[in-house]
Parts: C-alpha cells; structure tokens; sequence
C-alpha cells in the first residue's frame, strides 16, 4: 500500500523537531524492529500474542470445575490466584476489559471464584471485592442476567429471578425469522448450552454457599422481582418489547409443558455434543465450551465424556510467571501470523537476517492452518461451509472467519510476490487452495454488499432488539463490518489471477458490491466506524485498504475526506490515539495521548493516499521513532481491539507488527536515502 496520489495536504504543525526523511535512523528502527518480531516467532511457524480481556473466563472456570465436582487441583490454586492479583483494580474489583473500573459482574463471579478456591472471607482479595460490591447500588442484587444465571446455577439466585431461557425456541422450524439457527453463531452457541441447563433448573450448591449469600446479599436473599434490577454494567437494558417477552415467557415457566420441555432439552443435548465433537472439545470460545461441560455434566454423561471436555478447555489456556493462569477469550495464531508476514515484507528488497527462512516456515504454518472439507453434520448445528477458510487460531476448532481468511491469503500472496526472484523464494500456495479460499470469502458477503465473519448475515438485523445481554450490543445476528469488507477486498484483488475465469467473475462482482457498501457505510467527516478495533481509526485503515485494492484511485473523493479526516485527527506531537469510549459512544473520541498502534493504523491509510514524504507522514513516522524501545517494541497501553461494542481487548502482538508495517510502507515508498537527516532513533524519550 504505497500509494502514489499527490492530492494537496495542510502544512505541518510546529512539534519542535524538524520531520525525517528516508535516513539511516528510520531504516535502523525498522530493522530494530523487525528483529524484534522474528524473535517473537514461534517454533510450529506462527505468531501469536495475547488477546486479554477480563477475569470471567477463569472466574468461570472454577465455578464449572465445582459445579462437576471436579475442583481445580490444588498445584494450580497459586498461579491462578495470582492472576486475580495481577489484575485487581485500586477499588478491589475486576474490570469487564484492560483499561475499564471494577465491573459488577467480574467482579461477583471473581468473589464466587475465590471463595471456592479456599480463599477465607478475610483475604485482602475477598475482603477487598465484598466491600466493593456492597457499595453499588443494589449490590450483587443487581448484577446482570449473565451474572444472574451463574449465581443460580450455585444455588445461589432464584432461578425465578433470571430472564427466562426457555429451550423450546430450538424446536421452532428454521425457518421462523427468530430462529436459534438465524442469530450469531456465538450467540447461538451460548445459549443453546443456557438454555439447556435453564430448562433443567440445574444447580449445585457447594459447601461454601450460605457463607456467600451472607457476603454477596448482606441484609436480604435475591428474590424473583429482583429479575429486573440491573447495576451499572448493564450498558444496553432489556428494550421494551423484549421486557414483554419476558414477562410472558415468565408466565409460561410457572409450567412449562413436559413434553416439549423434553425433546427441547434433548435437542440443546445434541447441539451441545455436536459442537464438542467436531471442534475437538475446544467449542467455538471457551464461553460456550464451559457451559457445554456443564451440560454434558447436567445431562448424565459419563466422566470419560465430562473430563475430556474439560481437557478441551485448556486449549484456551495461558500461563506464565507474570500474570499466572488465565483462559483466554480467542487464540490467534492465523491473525498474528498473517499481519506478521505482512509487516515484515512491506519494506520490499530492505534485507533482514532471517526473514526469509521466517517467511518459509510462517507460510508453511498457513498453508496447513488452512481448513479442507467441512465438519460431520453441520445441518445439526447450522454450521456453515469451513472448507477453505482459516480460522481466528490454529484451526483446531473449525470455525473460519472471512478476514482471517482475507488476511492469510493474502499474506501468502504477497509474501511469494515479495521474495520472487530472490535466493529464498516463498512458494505459493497451490491453486486449488486458493480457490477453496476465493470461494469461502464469496459465501460471506451480505446481501448488502458487506462481508460478515463466520457466515453471511440469516436473521433480520430488527432481531437486535431482542438483545438479551444486557452488557454487549450488535452480538444478536451477523452484520456486515467494515473491516471484514476491507480484508475481502485486499485478499479478492490478489486472488483475482489465481482462480477459474467463473470464480474471477463472480469475485470481480463481489468486489463491486463490496466497494458500494463501503462508500456508502463512510460517515460525513471521511471516517469509517469499526465493530472489531478501536474505532474509526480501525475502521478508516480497513476501509481504505480495500478501496484501493478494489482500484479506487487515491485522488477518489471518499478517499480525500479520508485523508483530510486522518490530518485533522493528527496530534500535535505527530502521533495519533483514540479512546475506546468512542466504540460505545459510537463516534471519534480522541485519546489524551498518542498511541503507537493507532500511530501505525493511521500512517498506514495515509501512505496509500498521501506522499511518502507528506508532511503528516513524516510526523507520524517520527513520532513511532522516538517513542521505540530498546528492544524494538513500542508500548501500547491501552486497548486496541473490540468485540460486541463494549468488550475491548488488549492484543499485545499489534505493537509489534503494525507500527513495522507502517514503517515498512514509509521505507517502500521512499526512492532516496538521506543519511545525515536523522531526526529519529531506537530509544524511548
């Protein structure tokens, strides 16, 4: 993405040092930083760095482990509460993501957690967290329905007193627009695995139980007019129209018919032993794969089935000295390994010691990361086609995702691109893979000309009214992002020569409904809103990306607000940044600070639509400059990744990527090298 407009550009503003050129200092941080990257490589080929959200999924973990009888093992009780420790905020509490307060629900199921580990009521953890909780409103009265249905399956919250989940809703014909089989596939996945064990009334209370009540409802048990209250984490309540479906649904739980009732919770049954066998017990995330172990567990299975379950969670699993044991929300392997090849090749005949045997093997791990064939029966569950697609991780569970799969394809194409004609080629891929990719991409574009993720969008985007999270929104059906679009286009350009005359034909009319969404998706100031990153810088990055694959030129009006918005977003110090505050406002926030991911995103968007030497670029390219570590690194410190408006993300791997990728595109569009104009270095200010 080197670009070649000249559209006019405003003058710089003053920042008290003069902008760089192409010198031996810019190449010298790029190099830096390329070997930070190849450092960070892993042995199968791969990279992959931490996506951190929040405590649930191991507050989660341990619940599940109780609940089954089958409590964590006591050489694991240290590490795993000194995760709690690494993450507890100044108020006791835990935090829904990286940079948020304590949060109402974290923080009960962390309490829940602790208390089950042995932790005594006086721990400075436990101690911290209950005087926390009693100061909210309402306390833990008040937390969410998640939180809600957790509690209640520890006996500790009238299950009168959670929003219903009737299993009966998976016997409606498929064809009803609320069908189960027409929402999110996350969303999907969860709650036929709550809807099952809300059906059974399934509840075990552990020894600890009468102790937490008193902790966690001082003064008075929750009761089933406690099913409407909701504290602060409730960003989207119940709207009205689904307050009546409860309230109806209410009625109808009073009793339930058995008969549907039971061929309700057998066919949640076999939905839930479905996904647990073709996702090799890993489950789509491990928040649906935990509720699937209690269901099996629920349901009679044998401890053979419940345990290997179990297993399957600790592929979610990370641990190490500094942050101790934590399931994470996603693994990225594909991703990060994608984006990596990218960044380390987007300098052109720049040479690094290594590179080229990296690119081999991270291109060896793609190629056998890619999915062949689709899953066993995926009419049991709705699964849409996997064949040709890559998944988010490794591919272990089989769940493809349309710009993990844009990504990877590309990458690979342009990483052969790259070395072609060098002493270390990279091979492509073989056609019939592409192919299979081509296709796969093909398969889920909206009809609005928008790319979903796992599947093209089933459920009429009103079903979002009936949104039953309460802390999450645009988690109901798939929708047709931004960044998904972008991708699709960036990897159906490169694919376009590499597929049957049908298939180029079919992509090339793809790619223009594709561009049409975009344009018409940009808001009045130039930018574009994100769904998957913090939040128009994001979205402008991927939007622009895609506009120039699919030939846009840069001069193209859209892509000139988009230029002229990335100006005036510019910060005075050359850097850029934006607060994740803006993802729920959805609108521009911008950060009190630079930050070298949103620094990178920028630049990368601008280099396609500005001059290598722009005055903005070379602001931006000094700011990462200057603000480079020692090592190589930058630091982030603040959340760049997003998932369901509120749930942001901490990905630790784009701090070494993308701002390399962005000094990479600088060196490619750079003919001449200044050497004595060094107005950049390695070292942090």
């Amino acid at each position: 993405m080197t670009g070649s407009g000249r559209a006019p550009h405003p003058s710089p503003s003053p920042t008290g040092a003069s902008p760089p050129t192409l010198t031996a200092d810019i190449r010298a941080a790029h190099d830096l930083a390329a070997r930070h990257l190849l450092s960070r490589q892993r042995d199968d080929g791969s990279w992959e760095g931490e996506m951190v959200w929040n405590t649930m999924i191991l507050s989660q973990y341990v619940i599940v482990r109780e609940l089954v009888n089958r409590p964590v093992p006591e050489e694991r009780h240290a590490a795993i509460v000194g995760h709690y420790e690494t993450t507890v905020t100044g108020e006791g509490g835990w935090g829904l993501h990286p940079a948020s307060g304590p949060s109402l629900y974290c923080t009960t199921l962390a309490h829940v957690a602790l208390r089950l580990l042995g932790l005594p009521p006086g721990h400075p953890l436990c101690a911290g967290s209950a005087a926390w909780l009693a100061a909210q409103p309402g306390g833990a009265l008040s937390v969410p329905t998640w939180g809600k249905f957790w509690l209640a399956l520890l006996g500790l919250y009238d299950w009168r007193a959670v929003n219903p989940l009737p299993p009966e809703i998976f016997l409606l014909p498929r064809r009803v627009p609320f069908h189960p089989d027409r929402l999110y596939c996350h969303t999907r996945t969860i709650y036929q695995a709550m809807a099952y064990l809300y059906g059974a009334r399934f509840t075990v209370r552990p020894p600890v139980a009468q102790a937490l009540e008193g902790e966690l409802f001082p003064g008075r048990t929750p009761r089933p007019a406690d099913r409407a209250r909701l504290g602060t984490d409730a960003l989207y309540p119940p709207a009205p129209v689904l307050r009546a479906v409860f309230t109806c649904l209410t009625w109808y739980e009073r009793a339930p018919m058995a008969g549907p009732r039971a061929r309700a919770l057998d066919r949640c049954l076999r939905r839930v032993r479905h996904e647990q066998r073709v996702t090799a017990e890993a489950g789509l995330s491990p928040v649906s794969s935990l509720l699937n172990v209690l269901v099996l567990h629920a349901a009679g299975a044998g401890a053979e089935e419940v345990d290997r379950a179990l297993a399957g969670l600790e592929s979610w699993c990370r641990q190490d000295e500094e942050r101790g044991i934590r399931y994470a929300g996603a693994r990225s392997h594909s991703w990060d390994t994608a984006f990596a090849l990218e960044a380390l090749f987007a300098s052109g005949p720049t040479d690094v010691a290594g590179r080229a045997a990296a690119a081999e093997r991270a291109a060896s791990f793609l190629i056998g990361a890619q999915l062949r064939g689709d899953v066993p029966d995926p009419w049991v569950t709705a699964r849409a086609s996997a064949d040709g697609g890559w998944c988010f991780s490794e591919g272990t569970h089989r769940w493809p995702v349309s710009d993990c799969t844009a990504e990877a394809a590309a990458a690979l194409l342009h990483t052969a691109g790259a070395t072609e004609g060098t002493e270390a080629p990279t091979p492509l891929p073989d056609p019939e893979r592409l192919a299979r990719a081509h296709r796969f991409l093909l398969e889920r574009q909206n009809r609005d000309g928008g790319f979903g993720t796992y599947e093209s969008r089933r459920g009429p985007r009103l079903l979002e009214r009936l949104n039953p999270s309460e802390m999450f929104t645009n988690c109901v059906v798939e929708d047709s992002y931004i960044e998904c679009t972008g991708s699709a286009l960036v990897a159906l350009a490169v694919l376009r020569d590499h597929v049957p005359t049908p298939d180029r034909r079919a992509g090339d009319r793809a790619a223009h409904r594709a561009r049409r969404f975009l344009l018409s998706r940009q808001a009045p100031d130039g930018s574009w809103p994100a769904a998957w990153g913090v939040h128009r810088i994001y979205g402008t990055l991927f939007a622009v990306r895609g506009l120039l694959a699919a030939g846009l030129a840069p001069g193209h009006p859209g892509l000139e607000r988009a230029a002229r918005w990335l100006e005036r977003a510019q910060r005075e110090d050359g850097g850029w940044g934006e607060h994740h505050r803006g993802c729920v406002e959805r609108r521009y926030v911008p950060d009190e600070t630079s930050r070298p991911v949103q620094t990178a995103w920028a630049l990368l968007a601008l280099l396609g639509l500005r001059p290598a030497a722009a005055p903005a670029v070379e602001r931006g390219v000094a700011w990462l400059c200057r603000h480079q570590q020692a090592d190589g690194s930058w630091r982030q410190e603040a959340p760049a990744g997003v998932f369901f408006g509120s749930a942001m993300l901490d990905y630790r791997l784009y701090a070494a990527y993308f701002p390399l990728w962005a000094l990479g595109v600088r060196l490619a569009g750079t003919e001449s090298v200044t050497e004595d104009d060094g107005a950049c270095g390695s070292a942090a200010p």
